[in-house]
């Protein structure tokens, strides 16, 4: 056998390679190939995000700013055109119409474009990233309004042994009947819904996830995953610390238009904590929702029997 049948093939500059040269992959294409389709699976899983988080809370209060402004507007038009004789600032926090308008502005500017905005970051409905969760409240069924009896527990041991103000600004607005329903109706169906999707439903998960991610960059340790459902998994330590703040702005809210009262403040602080601990629990924020508006029902229905049908609004 001759030395050439040994020697290799070698294509001369400029000709054409054979085949079986295309065909056979050297040790260096083999690795391109193999770290190209490695890769490829990773670039098309779309990294979790726990929602509701810091930036999204953040943007809902800029919604919130401009919702205060524009129920200030609206005040301010309606005394400057004198509606319903009010002609004061005084007189418009006393009128249940001025109150509930600019509180109803806040609330339309502040929820309404969210319902638009957010979907679109979250690539889920709106409802669907603040965690409603209806069926999970409807399953829970008595065991919601139960929770609605111990906070009203409270409330009524709080008024007997720290009794609060012996007026307060809020009962102004109980001048006639038909302030009272207006009351009534707007703090057991609105007043909750709008309450609870602004504490419970971003500032509580948003202050949540952020202690979390902090935690997580200083320490190095990984996310923790979402649950079954989509929804982030918060530690123990940051589902309580995000409570606390989150309370103490829900407390502060209330207590203006209770007098200021010290106890009163402090019973907010713990009806908040309840819902709090109600909305992460049952993953819901129906569920502390139903809570909340079974809550406020029990206070008005109690006010309602104690002025016999609100005809005698006197003895508040």
């Amino acid at each position: 056998m001759s030395d050439s049948e040994h020697t290799p093939y070698e294509p001369e500059q400029g000709s054409i390679p054979l085949p079986e040269q295309v065909l056979a992959p050297t040790a260096q294409t083999a690795d391109d190939s193999l770290g190209l389709f490695h890769s490829w699976p990773q670039t098309e899983i779309a990294r979790p995000k726990r929602i509701p988080h810091f930036g999204h809370l953040c943007l809902l209060t800029l919604l919130a700013l401009a919702g205060s402004i524009c129920g200030a507007a609206l005040v301010m038009a309606g005394m400057h055109f004198h509606i319903y004789g009010v002609t004061t600032m005084d007189q418009a926090k006393s009128n249940v119409c001025y109150t509930l308008g600019s509180t109803a502005a806040l609330y339309l500017v502040a929820f309404l474009p969210s319902l638009a905005f957010f979907p679109l970051f979250w690539k889920k409905s709106f409802f669907a990233g603040v965690h409603w969760r209806g069926a999970t409240a409807l399953r829970l069924g008595w065991k919601l309004p139960a929770i609605s009896v111990g906070c009203f527990t409270l409330a009524l041991l709080n008024q007997a042994l720290l009794p609060g103000p012996k007026h307060a600004p809020i009962e102004d607005i109980f001048r006639s009947p038909g302030a009272a329903w207006l009351m009534f109706g707007f703090g057991v169906v609105f007043a909750p819904f709008f309450e609870e999707m602004a504490f419970r439903g971003f500032m509580l998960p948003a202050l949540a996830t952020a202690w979390d991610w902090a935690i997580e960059k200083s320490t190095g340790k990984p996310a923790r995953p979402l649950d079954e459902n989509g929804h982030p998994q918060w530690s123990i330590f940051a589902m309580v610390i995000a409570s606390i703040p989150a309370s103490i702005l829900f407390a502060l809210m209330h207590t203006e238009q209770q007098g200021r009262s010290l106890s009163l403040f402090l019973l907010f602080i713990t009806i908040s904590m309840i819902l709090c601990a109600v909305r992460i629990v049952t993953r819901s924020l129906a569920a502390s929702t139903v809570v909340h508006a079974c809550y406020n029902f029990m206070l008005f229905f109690l006010m309602l029997v104690s002025t016999g049908g609100f005809r005698h609004l006197d003895k508040l």
